[in-house]
């Protein structure tokens, strides 16, 4: 309970909040020793009654100010992990929408990308004959990545999202912190330029019947090449060469793109091309099709992007 005279001892106002966090405000009208009830009116617009509920508004401001602390989420994992989100890269949840006043997104702050969204849905949304309100997260992940997770409890299809590209996590403790804190990594990842995610890395055909790479990088590291469609300087280019030899064989960073080069003969046509720079050589068969096939590449008839998982394996491979 706290009692508190205003407006110089004319009235007083009594806050009690019970043991279940509810909150009871009375003005008492000290001249007559009876509560005040007008600031209450809708139309309690009067310059006199709107002082006292200005009054009013203020101590519980106050009260909620100073001895509360406030939390976002109802769970404590969705708070939990907030506060870790906000410590590790310093983002805090963005309440963008009126209609679904609970609803969280997580940006990278350098560019705005999401990477996260809490929300508050009915359980039957995800599981069929379940109920109850839960809060979940949708991250972006690889989707050979989310296909193993959606096997694993905790796990759902994404909700309102991509669901070949982003995936669904119970904030019920049902997932341990350190597990979902080690996904997000991931999906954030997705909003950094420069990284190593689907966004930046690519794989690229080469045809051997065309261009013979290994007679270009005898007299220099550095080639040009056709430009492809939204690939951006300083982004990981992987060389598919095709049969015979079926296996990505090199691996380059694009230092330029853009360029002005017309050129055609009567195997290719470009007007602009990129200067990309050998990194790395692989051994023939080393990342043949059918080691590609377990990451979900089944083909490479034409540029795409290389998955996550696939990304971290040649560089944990790259690095025995």
């Amino acid at each position: 309970m706290y009692s508190k005279n205003i407006m110089n001892d004319t009235f007083r106002i009594d806050i009690k909040i019970d043991a279940e966090g509810k909150v009871k405000g009375q003005i008492y009208d000290l001249s007559f020793e009876d509560e005040y009830t007008n600031f209450r009116l809708e139309d309690s617009t009067g310059s006199f009654v709107g002082q006292v509920k200005d009054e009013f508004i203020k101590l519980l401001t106050d009260i909620k100010n100073k001895c509360f602390i406030n939390v976002a989420f109802l769970s404590e994992q969705s708070n939990r992990i907030a506060k870790a989100i906000k410590e590790k890269y310093g983002d805090e949840p963005n309440f963008e929408w009126e209609k679904f006043p609970r609803y969280a997104t997580f940006r990278n702050r350098d560019n705005k990308k999401w990477y996260g969204i809490i929300m508050n849905v009915d359980k039957s949304k995800l599981e069929a004959g379940s109920s109850g309100e839960m809060e979940i997260i949708d991250i972006k992940l690889d989707p050979n990545e989310i296909k193993e997770l959606l096997q694993c409890t905790g796990f759902y299809p994404a909700y309102h999202m991509n669901k070949k590209s982003w995936i669904t996590m119970a904030l019920n403790d049902t997932i341990c912190d350190e597990k979902i804190m080690e996904l997000i990594a991931k999906s954030y990842s997705y909003t950094v330029a420069g990284s190593s995610n689907v966004n930046n890395v690519w794989i690229i055909p080469a045809n051997p019947q065309y261009f013979d790479i290994e007679k270009s990088l005898k007299n220099s590291k550095t080639m040009i090449w056709k430009q492809r469609a939204n690939i951006q300087k300083n982004d990981i280019v992987y060389l598919y060469v095709a049969e015979p030899v079926s296996s990505i064989m090199y691996k380059f960073k694009v230092d330029d793109v853009n360029i002005s080069y017309d050129y055609h003969d009567e195997n290719i046509k470009m007007h602009k091309a990129m200067r990309i720079t050998l990194i790395t050589r692989y051994a023939k068969g080393t990342l043949s099709l059918a080691k590609l096939k377990e990451f979900g590449v089944t083909a490479v008839r034409s540029q795409r992007h290389m998955s996550l998982n696939l990304s971290e394996y040649i560089d944990k491979m790259s690095s025995k």
